[in-house]
């Protein structure tokens, strides 16, 4: 993906908020962190990300239409600068990060990914974040969606995401029941679906709580959130399996920026705090 489909901003259309201008702490290495990176890591003085730059305020493109910025990539910078390396976001469809991870293209996927036994039997994750599904409609909800009245509705969602599996089953309770299944509008960008509940050709959307809040906010007032957010879970950090000493780095960079209060920080500043976990794991 070279940028957003939907808008300089990520939003899909309106006036962006935008981030707190406060700036972040600065973030000091950790020498005995430092040495547990793999060689192969560390030789070139950086680590490479994989992210699907089109998920606001998580990850998405500046309006200079190239910068990627967001909570995950603050925060993946700061990981990175704890283990003494520079951190270099590459945007990829949400699909391809794990098997890029698996390939060797990717050193960390940071996408907002979901820790779920599925992702854990290919790769290993460490958890930084916390967050439930919503569902989304247009302002004043003129269509009367619930999550209790998704059949036979135009519901939008992004491809790869954990909100497909839902709807899947959701859609499969509906024919079991008789009613008409969902109409699943599903894009391979997340402003792309936000972009289609904002022109009306769905009628409501599903996708993380902080990313359907964010566009809420950033959409003049079009949307608006329906009920609250259910399914919560960990996001994680994605890396290969058999890399034990890479993901005690990783996690131990995690929990350090916690100790220090760069993690409040940065979710802070993107107004994500309510996803804050007390601690940091390694999942495998």
């Amino acid at each position: 993906m070279a940028g957003c489909g939907s808008g300089g901003d990520g939003s899909g259309g309106g006036t962006a908020a935008g981030p707190s201008t406060a700036p972040l702490p600065a973030v000091a290495k950790d020498d005995a962190l430092a040495a547990q990176v793999p060689a192969p890591i560390s030789a070139d003085g950086k680590i490479v990300f994989g992210t699907d730059a089109s998920y606001p305020p998580n990850e998405f493109v500046d309006t200079d239409g190239r910068t990627i910025i967001g909570m995950d990539v603050d925060l993946g910078t700061a990981v990175a600068q704890k283990l003494g390396l520079a951190a270099e976001f590459q945007n990829s469809a949400f699909p391809g990060i794990i098997p890029g991870i698996q390939g060797g293209r990717y050193e960390l996927g940071m996408s907002s990914f979901t820790i779920n036994d599925e992702r854990l039997q290919t790769v290993d994750m460490v958890s930084y974040f916390s967050a439930g599904t919503s569902l989304a409609t247009r302002a004043g909800n003129p269509d009367r969606v619930t999550l209790d009245t998704l059949c036979g509705r135009a519901i939008g969602v992004q491809a790869g995401t954990v909100q497909v599996e839902d709807l899947a089953a959701r859609n499969a309770s509906c024919v079991d029941n008789g009613k008409a299944p969902i109409q699943v509008t599903e894009l391979q960008q997340q402003t792309d679906v936000t972009l289609a509940l904002t022109s009306n050709r769905i009628v409501g959307m599903l996708a993380d709580a902080p990313v359907i809040a964010y566009a809420v906010q950033t959409t003049g007032n079009q949307l608006q959130v329906v009920g609250s957010q259910y399914d919560t879970a960990p996001y994680g950090i994605v890396l290969a399996k058999n890399q034990a000493g890479f993901a005690s780095a990783v996690q131990g960079a995690v929990q350090a920026l916690m100790a220090d209060g760069t993690y409040k920080a940065i979710l802070d500043k993107w107004s994500v705090g309510e996803g804050a976990i007390p601690s940091s794991e390694i999942r495998s």
